[in-house]
């Protein structure tokens, strides 16, 4: 049915030879193309964009594995008769043409032979041989020459000429290698093998070469058998004739006709096809941790401005903890990350920053935005401070625009400076307020002690406390406003949830059911769902089964799902990773749950607390106290390279220009000398404590 509607729409619905004639008029400079860009499409034009964008264009946004696949399950003789051409460069698998001409070619252990009667039966199936060539497909190379002398003497193996190069055939083929090439024989040979049954031998020793060999060009066997091209090609033409051998492009990364056996183009476009199958079928939950550390940039961070607003604009709109954004979070994504380019970038404009709610009295969610996307994804704040000081302070900045916090205490006529402060504060945690700097933040993480005075005079004691209260609270330097004032035209309901889903899709590639959760969206995965399948109509994103045991309903960016296929294959060696906890691009929490633990303390994402990757899986846990460590368990033949890694990660944690010191006192809530951690720690530099184990930095 499939072949028939190929020939139906190519043959009968196409004017295909009319086709043919315009492109090659074109070709040839008899008609040349204008280009007219007219403002709508004509009726006739109009109505095939909607067929396309309705039929087509989904399909051919499809990702690569699924087109090769789709592609190679077509017959290609019968596409042959139907289009004039086999092109399969771009279909088949460059892996899979190596292991079978191995296999071909006997150089697999397999196929190997192991003794004088298997060095004959391979000289039958292969042809001439040299006997380098030989001592290369056995399987025990210094016994090769004694069995080619006894081969040689028992008259079952010719040691002949070929191409002035010194080669052995199996006697059986003397007529055919003597017919074809003009081989010169031995004496005394059985008439049998002198007798060759094949009308053409040349065509016969080229049948066997393409039984034994993947796609191969015509200089190959000629320069094989030391002949010219001419002879070969017709030779191979009339095996094409007889359905033998077919001509076409092959091998992947070349150019130029080449030449296949049909029963090997069979064979290998049906491993072709079992790898592409393999390719599509969904990955493990550890590839999916690979994949969002190299979608974020994390394995190899840049450095500069630009790569900092390449990683505001994948992370815009995240809330995560204030106190892991500038030690953890934009480190890991900017190769020696300068606070100042980030000052840089909210003093200009180009950036702002949003609170979304407190974490305790001194730390709280934030999130950065681009400051031409702010309006489209800033989330509805569903509450508001209410007391009269907050409505005072929305007054002024109402009023005033952006102010500095002088500005706001003297406006607000009355109230005290830390009173003041701390309403400020609500509202930057409510959302209301934002920044021109972050300085104000940082401040608040680590706010700055006060130095003792001792001054004589009393006068100047009261001058100085005046003064505290614009200059000792550093959390509310900088100019405050409103971020309402930052918004343009009105947007609509459906315009924001779409730009934020679209926001989500950019952050994280590929989208499921927990991840929209984890990121409390709006309505949930049931209102993001009909503007994912509205994308995905439109041909945006692809809808399907990408990580195995997370549910049908996912959806991914085209080009994210050709590189989480491609985060398939761990390496070679174990590499560890140390991610904030509450990062976005540590999945464990959010997209993937915590792997299972049996009792005591479970992780979370938690300002402050450290998750360790191991090649995407999960190996540890650190809270914000530094002392507890939690592990998870790696496959048995995994565990050992698993702890190394995990621990040389935590060590390498300690340095000049990371913390001063790691205390870890107890394992999965033992102490450290009973886990089986304690060596790899120890070898890590760790140093063994009455109440743990501590590393620090090396005084020099």
């Amino acid at each position: 049915m499939v072949l028939e509607t190929y020939r139906e729409i190519l043959q009968d619905v196409f004017d295909m030879p009319g086709l043919t004639e315009l492109l090659a008029a074109i070709r040839s400079r008899k008609l040349r193309v204008v280009t007219v860009d007219t403002r709508a499409p004509s009726p006739f034009a109009a109505s095939l964009l909607f067929n396309y964008v309705a039929n087509f264009m989904y399909e051919g946004d499809a990702p690569l594995a699924e087109l090769r696949a789709q592609a190679l399950t077509v017959d290609p003789s019968q596409l042959r008769a139907l289009l004039g051409e086999v092109e399969l460069r771009e279909l088949l698998d460059q892996e899979a043409i190596t292991d079978l001409e191995l296999s071909l070619q006997h150089l697999v252990r397999e196929r190997a032979a192991r003794h004088a009667d298997g060095v004959h039966e391979m000289l039958l199936r292969l042809g001439d041989l040299t006997a380098e060539e030989v001592g290369a497909r056995s399987a025990e190379p210094a016994a090769v020459d004694d069995w080619i002398s006894t081969l040689v003497t028992e008259r079952r193996v010719l040691d002949v000429r070929i191409a002035g190069e010194r080669r052995f055939i199996a006697a059986e083929d003397a007529g055919r290698y003597r017919d074809a090439l003009g081989v010169g024989l031995p004496l005394g040979l059985p008439a049998a093998f002198l007798t060759s049954d094949d009308v053409d031998p040349l065509v016969s020793l080229l049948r066997r070469y393409a039984r034994t060999h993947g796609p191969f060009r015509v200089s190959d066997p000629a320069r094989r058998f030391g002949l010219a091209e001419a002879p070969v090609i017709d030779a191979l033409r009339r095996l094409a004739e007889a359905g033998t051998v077919v001509e076409g492009q092959f091998r992947p990364g070349l150019s130029g006709s080449e030449w296949m056996d049909t029963g090997v183009l069979r064979t290998l476009r049906g491993r072709s096809l079992a790898r592409l199958r393999r390719e599509v079928e969904p990955v493990e939950q550890d590839a999916l941790a690979r994949f969002a550390v190299a979608w974020h940039g994390i394995d190899s961070p840049e450095r500069g401005q630009a790569a900092l607003v390449d990683a505001i604009a994948r992370l815009e709109g995240a809330f995560v903890p204030a106190s892991d954004l500038e030690t953890r979070i934009l480190p890991a994504r900017v190769a020696k990350y300068d606070p100042r380019d980030l000052d840089a970038l909210l003093g200009s404009g180009a950036v702002m920053w949003m609170g979304g709610g407190a974490l305790g009295p001194k730390d709280g969610r934030i999130a950065l935005f681009l400051a031409e996307h702010f309006s489209l994804l800033r989330p509805t704040q569903d509450t508001r401070p209410d007391r009269p000081i907050h409505d005072r302070l929305r007054e002024v900045l109402q009023a005033r625009g952006a102010s500095f916090f002088p500005q706001l205490l003297a406006a607000a006529r009355g109230g005290f400076a830390p009173e003041l402060g701390d309403a400020l504060w609500d509202l930057v945690w409510a959302g209301e307020v934002t920044n021109d700097s972050f300085h104000a933040v940082r401040a608040l993480l680590a706010p700055l002690r006060r130095s003792r005075r001792n001054s004589a005079s009393a006068g100047r004691a009261m001058h100085l406390r005046s003064l505290e209260r614009f200059t000792v609270r550093g959390d509310v330097a900088g100019r405050w406003s409103l971020t309402d004032a930052a918004g343009d035209a009105p947007i609509t309901p459906t315009e924001r949830a779409t730009a934020q889903i679209s926001q989500l899709l950019e952050r994280h590639g590929v989208l499921t059911r927990e991840v929209v959760r984890s990121e409390g969206t709006g309505g949930g995965f049931a209102a993001a769902y009909g503007i994912l399948k509205a994308m995905e109509d439109a041909g945006r994103i692809r809808r399907g089964y990408f990580v195995a045991g997370l549910g049908a309903a996912q959806f991914a960016l085209p080009g994210a799902v050709d590189r989480l296929r491609a985060a398939r294959e761990r390496p070679e060696e174990p590499h560890a990773l140390v991610l904030a906890a509450t990062d976005p691009a540590n999945p464990y929490g959010a997209a993937l749950s915590w792997p299972e633990r049996a009792e005591g303390r479970k992780p979370m994402r938690m300002a402050g607390a450290l998750v360790i990757l191991v090649d995407g899986r999960l190996a540890g846990w650190l809270g914000r106290g530094e002392e507890q460590l939690l592990t998870f368990g790696a496959e048995e033949a995994d565990a050992e390279p698993t702890r190394n890694a995990l621990a040389r990660a935590l060590a390498g944690e300690v340095g000049p220009d990371r913390r001063t010191t790691l205390f870890i006192q107890s394992v999965d809530g033992a102490p450290v000398d009973e886990s089986p951690l304690a060596d790899a720690l120890r070898e890590a530099g760790f140093a063994r404590t009455p109440r743990g184990y501590l590393r620090r930095v090396a005084r020099a």
